[in-house]
């Protein structure tokens, strides 16, 4: 399967450079370019792609917004999936992104090798945010979220083991390795944990956790 990719980028040189790297992949096609949020989104309404390369700053409409918008007239579950390309690591810009739904974030001079392995991975359904970066950004986020009221969940106690392991960062194999299970099971469970609480990835996975005090705050 091709993946259609788009990228939205206000810097001409990066924007070009970044489609060529795409465009170098026999497994990837690029259907669509934009130089600010209001553009991508017009032009995103008159075409199909997969995943979204997104620059978080920009004039007339930045990421974040133009994110949120995306994914929210997409609809749950539905729409491409978006990266965005921040310069800086610990951005507000790209964190604030996050939370309108993007599946992961991307330094701006982040090696080719890594913009084509991060589209494959969340053209997979995973997000594009390491362990480290994880970290930080519950670090960063926790302390602005509001007390849960702790509902009960529609969660499984398994599912509530691992949506814990999600959270701290830790990949399948990881999780798989300190329960015991297979890799393909933690897959499934958490393929069933992203469709009952109908978040879009990973990424959502950990925010939520954190929303509904599955782990502790910090």
């Amino acid at each position: 399967m091709t993946i259609r990719v788009f990228v939205v980028d206000d810097q001409d040189l990066v924007r070009t450079g970044t489609i060529m790297v795409i465009q170098a992949q026999g497994d990837m096609t690029v259907v669509g370019e934009a130089r600010d949020g209001l553009e991508a989104l017009a032009r995103l309404g008159k075409v199909v792609a997969d995943v979204v390369l997104m620059d978080v700053r920009m004039p007339l409409l930045d990421g974040v917004e133009a994110t949120r918008r995306l994914l929210a007239g997409a609809g749950a579950g539905a729409g491409p999936k978006v990266i965005v390309l921040t310069t800086f690591d610990l951005d507000e810009y790209a964190f604030a992104a996050l939370r309108a739904g993007a599946s992961g974030f991307l330094l701006k001079d982040a090696p080719a090798e890594e913009i084509v392995a991060a589209v494959r991975t969340v053209h997979e359904g995973d997000a594009v945010i390491a362990p480290s970066t994880t970290r930080r950004l519950l670090d960063h986020v926790a302390p602005t979220l509001p007390l849960p009221a702790d509902p009960p969940l529609p969660l499984t106690d398994r599912e509530r083991e691992v949506l814990r392991h999600i959270a701290q960062g830790e990949t399948n194999a990881e999780i798989a390795g300190r329960l015991f299970l297979s890799e393909g099971t933690v897959k499934t469970h958490v393929g069933r944990i992203l469709a009952k609480l109908q978040l879009r990835d990973r990424v959502q996975a950990v925010i939520w956790a954190y929303e509904h005090g599955q782990i502790p705050r910090i």
